[in-house]
């Protein structure tokens, strides 16, 4: 059995890696140009006089005058030591998970009021290291998960459409931005289906039709077929996006609980192809 730190550690891992391999690769292959494309500027991203990246400018706005939430995102609650470069995507040589991707209910007091079931699975699920957890499975994660994984997240934002890909198993979500209705009796989805609309400059996504048993943190909470999932996103400013999240699911939890899942631009990098079936030992080692 792996420990819940070897997990944890196996997978914050795999994005430095991947860069480092991809980096090494392209450096051997390509033109010394080409080789720094990692790296390469992000274009259009407002810098200080010195270069660096100015994240307190202005969110950028669409032609439409709405926000636009483009770009790649990071949360911007790391797990990481106190004196870590503010600066830096990576706590030491690693991409950060938040406090909330381990447990989502931190800070929250009492914390996520669970039916009685769920609390004896989550204690369980706790105890046995989260040797079931789908994640280290390389099942993919819903995006109330992925927001505080150790994954870069991209969004590209169209006048009738909000995509965001996953780098993490090259995941995909799609949120309609026309306000249609939601499905009555979907098939059931690790992403659930989103339609949105504005309010002012913050999108209201309204989400159900999920798969049931979805893990949202490491310590096993979870959401069911029953839940309806609300986020009210908006962009203070270029370098940040605040998702707030609201989770009503009877069938797991004894009232509606909401948290902030704040994220932080990255700038000057990419996404990498993390497919975790490739090479993947831990699987045999946990049953």
């Amino acid at each position: 059995m792996v420990s819940r730190n070897a997990s944890w550690k196996n997978a914050v891992m795999k994005p430095f890696i991947g860069r480092v391999l991809v980096a090494v690769a392209i450096s051997f292959s390509c033109t010394s140009a080409f080789a720094q494309w990692l790296k390469y500027p992000t274009a259009g991203v407002p810098r200080t006089g010195n270069g660096k990246f100015n994240p307190s400018a202005p969110a950028p706005r669409t032609p439409d005058g709405k926000p636009d939430f483009t770009g790649l995102w990071l949360t911007e609650s790391p797990n990481c030591p106190p004196n870590r470069d503010s600066e830096s995507l990576v706590c030491g040589v690693e991409l950060p998970m938040s406090p909330q991707g381990i447990n989502m209910g931190i800070g929250m007091p009492g914390g996520l009021p669970y039916q009685p079931w769920l609390a004896a699975l989550v204690k369980e699920r706790t105890a046995n290291n989260a040797k079931d957890d789908p994640h280290v499975r390389c099942l993919p994660d819903t995006f109330i998960r992925a927001y505080g994984l150790p994954h870069l997240l991209k969004f590209v934002q169209t006048s009738g459409l909000l995509v965001m890909l996953n780098e993490m198993n090259a995941g995909y979500r799609q949120v309609f931005l026309d306000g249609r209705p939601l499905p009555t009796d979907p098939t059931p989805s690790w992403q659930g289906y989103s339609s949105a609309t504005w309010e002012g400059d913050t999108l209201v996504v309204n989400s159900n039709g999920f798969r049931d048993d979805l893990w949202i943190d490491w310590n096993g909470s979870m959401i069911t077929e029953a839940a309806k999932v609300r986020e009210r996103i908006r962009r203070p400013d270029f370098g940040h996006l605040e998702v707030e999240v609201t989770i009503d699911d009877p069938k797991a939890y004894t009232k509606p609980w909401t948290v902030t899942l704040k994220q932080r631009l990255a700038v000057d990098t990419e996404l990498v192809d993390e497919i975790c079936l490739e090479n993947e030992k831990s699987a045999q080692r946990m049953k």
